[in-house]
C-alpha cells in the first residue's frame, strides 16, 4: 500500500494529515463561534492553505532532506497547535508573541498547566507519529526529484490558495487585518499558523514605533481625551474621603453573577451582599483585561491606559513613562504599597512598581507560607490578610495599599476543610469548584473587616473592592447556561459576564446601588475626586463614575462595547435591557449581510476603535516622556521633557 503512495506527493499527503488534525481542533476543541456558511466554509478550507504553505516547501529540497523537512515540520507543528489549546482551554485565546516573552510567569503556574493537559490529548500527534513511521520505513520510495515545472506549480499552488482564503475572509470580514481587536476572527479566518506570522510582524511593527515617535501624536490625543473623557464636574462626594486611607482589594477572578446569587439554596457571598447596603455598589460594571488578566486590571486602576491587545504591559512596556494613581497620591502626601503572596518577578511587578511609584511591596517573602496555609497558587487569602495586618499598621499614613487575592483562582483548588458550600454539579469541574472558593475569599474578606477594626485601621479609611476579570471563560458555557437556566450563552451573555463587582466602603457614609455603566478604566479619576486630589492635568481615558459629563461607553479591549442602551460584539448590535437583536435601521429585515455594522451601534462602534488604538500610541510609543505633567506641556525634546518631571 505505501509503496502505491509514491504517486501522490509526498507534501500533499502531509498537508491533508496535518490539516485534517486542524481542522478537528478548531472545530471541536476550541469553541469557536461560526455564524452563517461562509464561515464554515473558511475555517475548513484554512487549516489545508497553512499546511499546504508550508509541507509544499519540500519539493525545493533534495529528495534525502525531504522527508526530515516533512517530519520536523509536522511536529513544531503539532507543538504550536498544543500549545494554543492548552493556553485556550484557561483563558479562550491564543497565543502571541509578548505571551510567549512572559515565560518566567511558567514557574508558577503549577496545578494551573496540569489542569489543563488531558490524556487523550496525545492523539492530536497520532498524525506525526504516522508520518514518522512511514518516513523511517518507506522514506526512500516516496521521496522525488521533483522537476522545475513541478517545484513552481507548488509553489504558484501555496499562493493561489492563500490568496484565495484571504479573498474569502475579506468578503467575510471586510479589512480583517486592520480591526484586529479580535483574535478569534483572524484565527477562524486565516488560519492559527498564518495568524502567528501576522502577530510577528504586528509585533515588529510596535517595537519600532517608539523609535519614531517624537511626542506629536500627543496633542491629537490629548485634545481627545480633554474633550470626551475629562468631567472637571463636582459632586457633593468630592473630597468626601480627603486625606482618608485607601485600602484597595483586588478580587481574584470574581465575576457578578455569583453576587446576590444562590447555590444549593445558600447565598454564595453573604458578607459581600450585605455590604452592598452600606457601600456605593456598580451593578453595571464591567472588567477591560486582555491577556495581562490581573496585571492588566492593574495597570487600568493605575493609568486610566487600556491594556494591550496581545501580552502584558507590565512585560512588555514596564519602563515606560506614566502618571499613575500611586504617584498622583504621593504628591499628596501618601505612602503607597502592594501586598500580595507571590513571587515578586510574576507579571514583572518588580520592575513595573518601580515605575509606578509603588513605595513597598509585600511580596512572598514577607509571608510565612507553609503547607498547610497555601492551596493553588500559594497562600489561602485567610491567612494572606491576618498576615498582612501588622504591616499596614506600620505604614505612614495616609496611606494607599492594594490587597491582591490568590485562592480564587483557576483552577480553583480547595481543602476540603476549608469549603463551606458544596460543589456545583455539571460538566465543568471548573465552575463546579468556583463556588467553594469564591465563598472562601468572601469569608476571607469578612475577617479582613473584623481584622481592619480591631486594629484601628478601619474608620479612617476607604475600602474598594474590586473584581479583576472574569474566572469562568466561554469554554465552560454549557455548564454556565445550566447554572444559570438558560438554553445556551449567546455573544450577549457572554459580555453581561463580564461583569465584575465594584464597591466603595466609606465608614460612616450609607452607599447606594449605582446602575450607569461603568469599567475599571473609570477608578482612577473616581478615586480622585473622592480622595479631593486635583487630577486635572492628568491624561485619561476614564471618567468620574459620580460625575455627570460621563462618556456614553464602555470599551472593552477586544473592541466590543457597553453603552446606556446597546451592546456591540462580534459585528452584533443588541439591545442593553432585552438582549434583542438590533437589525440596521435601512433594512428591518433579520438576516441581513451578516457582516454589516448595525448603524445604531456603528458611531460608538468606530469611536471605541479611535479610543483603543490612541492608547496603544501611547504605550507603544511611550509618549508619556514627551509630557510635564505639572505644566501639562507637549515637548518634543524627550531630555527636556523629562527635565521638567524631575521638577
Amino acid at each position: 500500500m505505501f509503496h502505491r503512495m509514491n504517486k501522490i506527493p509526498l507534501y500533499v499527503i502531509g498537508s491533508l494529515l496535518f490539516g485534517i488534525k486542524t481542522y478537528i481542533v478548531y472545530r471541536f476543541l476550541f469553541n469557536i463561534e461560526l455564524d452563517n456558511i461562509m464561515q464554515e466554509i473558511i475555517l475548513f478550507i484554512n487549516p489545508f492553505v497553512s499546511a499546504f504553505l508550508v509541507f509544499a516547501i519540500s519539493v525545493w529540497l533534495k529528495e534525502e532532506r525531504q522527508m526530515k523537512f516533512i517530519r520536523y515540520a509536522s511536529l513544531i507543528g503539532s507543538f504550536i497547535l498544543y500549545f494554543n489549546l492548552i493556553f485556550y482551554r484557561n483563558f479562550t485565546d491564543f497565543l502571541t508573541i509578548p505571551v510567549l516573552f512572559q515565560g518566567s510567569n511558567a514557574a508558577d503556574l503549577g496545578s494551573s498547566v496540569l489542569a489543563l493537559i488531558n490524556i487523550p490529548d496525545i492523539l492530536l500527534f497520532l498524525d506525526v507519529a504516522i508520518i514518522w513511521y512511514v518516513s523511517k520505513k518507506y522514506g526512500n520510495s516516496l521521496t522525488v526529484s521533483y522537476k522545475k515545472r513541478k517545484k513552481v506549480l507548488a509553489f504558484s499552488l501555496s499562493i493561489a490558495f492563500l490568496l484565495g482564503n484571504y479573498i474569502l475572509a475579506e468578503i467575510e470580514r471586510p479589512q480583517l487585518l486592520q480591526r484586529t481587536f479580535d483574535r478569534e476572527y483572524l484565527v477562524k479566518n486565516i488560519g492559527i499558523f498564518n495568524y502567528h506570522i501576522y502577530d510577528i510582524v504586528q509585533q515588529s511593527k510596535s517595537k519600532a514605533q517608539r523609535v519614531f515617535a517624537d511626542g506629536n501624536e500627543l496633542t491629537e490625543i490629548a485634545s481627545y481625551m480633554n474633550n470626551n473623557t475629562t468631567d472637571n464636574s463636582q459632586t457633593d462626594l468630592a473630597g468626601i474621603a480627603e486625606d482618608k486611607n485607601v485600602i484597595f482589594v483586588s478580587l481574584e477572578s470574581l465575576q457578578s453573577f455569583v453576587i446576590n446569587n444562590t447555590l444549593h439554596g445558600e447565598e454564595i457571598t453573604p458578607f459581600l451582599n450585605d455590604l452592598i447596603g452600606d457601600s456605593y455598589y456598580f451593578e453595571n460594571f464591567y472588567h477591560q483585561t486582555e491577556q495581562g488578566k490581573t496585571s492588566d486590571s492593574e495597570f487600568l486602576v493605575e493609568t486610566g491606559l487600556y491594556p494591550l491587545p496581545s501580552g502584558a504591559v507590565f512585560f512588555t512596556h514596564g519602563q515606560n513613562e506614566y502618571n499613575s494613581t500611586a504617584e498622583l497620591l504621593k504628591n499628596n502626601g501618601y505612602s503607597t504599597s502592594v501586598f500580595h503572596a507571590n513571587n515578586k518577578s510574576f507579571w514583572n511587578r518588580d520592575v513595573m512598581y518601580n515605575n509606578l511609584g509603588i513605595d513597598q511591596f509585600y511580596d512572598v517573602d514577607a509571608y510565612e507560607v507553609t503547607d498547610e496555609n497555601s492551596v493553588g497558587w500559594g497562600l489561602k487569602d485567610k491567612p494572606f490578610f491576618e498576615q498582612s495586618i501588622k504591616y499596614l499598621q506600620a505604614l505612614p499614613e495616609p496611606y494607599y495599599s492594594r490587597f491582591i487575592t490568590l485562592t480564587n483562582h483557576y483552577p480553583f483548588d480547595l481543602a476540603e476543610e476549608d469549603a463551606t458550600i458544596d460543589k456545583f454539579d455539571s460538566n465543568s469541574k471548573t465552575l463546579n469548584q468556583y463556588f467553594q472558593t469564591v465563598r472562601y475569599m468572601d469569608e476571607a474578606i469578612k475577617d479582613f473587616f473584623d481584622q481592619l477594626k480591631a486594629a484601628g485601621e478601619y474608620e479612617d479609611s476607604i475600602i474598594v473592592l474590586m473584581g479583576d476579570h472574569y474566572g469562568i471563560s466561554d469554554f465552560h458555557d454549557r455548564a454556565m447556561a445550566q447554572y444559570l437556566e438558560k438554553d445556551e450563552i449567546t455573544a450577549y451573555d457572554h459580555i453581561q459576564l463580564q461583569r465584575v463587582p465594584f464597591m466603595i466602603h466609606i465608614p460612616g457614609e450609607d452607599g447606594k446601588v449605582i446602575s450607569k455603566i461603568a469599567g475599571q478604566i473609570d477608578v482612577k479619576p473616581t478615586l480622585m475626586h473622592l480622595l479631593g486630589v486635583d487630577d486635572s492635568n492628568d491624561l485619561s481615558f476614564g471618567t468620574n463614575l459620580f460625575g455627570d459629563n460621563r462618556k456614553e461607553y464602555i470599551a472593552l479591549r477586544d473592541g466590543s462595547f457597553i453603552s446606556d442602551d446597546y451592546i456591540y460584539t462580534k459585528d452584533q448590535c443588541f439591545n442593553r435591557e432585552t438582549g434583542e437583536l438590533i437589525t440596521s435601521e435601512t433594512d428591518d429585515i433579520k438576516g441581513e449581510a451578516e457582516n454589516a455594522i448595525p448603524n445604531k451601534c456603528e458611531p460608538i462602534e468606530q469611536q471605541v476603535q479611535q479610543e483603543l488604538t490612541y492608547s496603544d500610541q501611547i504605550i507603544y510609543g511611550d509618549l508619556f516622556r514627551f509630557y510635564d505633567f505639572n505644566n501639562k506641556n507637549i515637548d518634543s525634546d524627550e531630555n527636556n521633557s523629562n527635565e521638567n518631571k524631575k521638577k
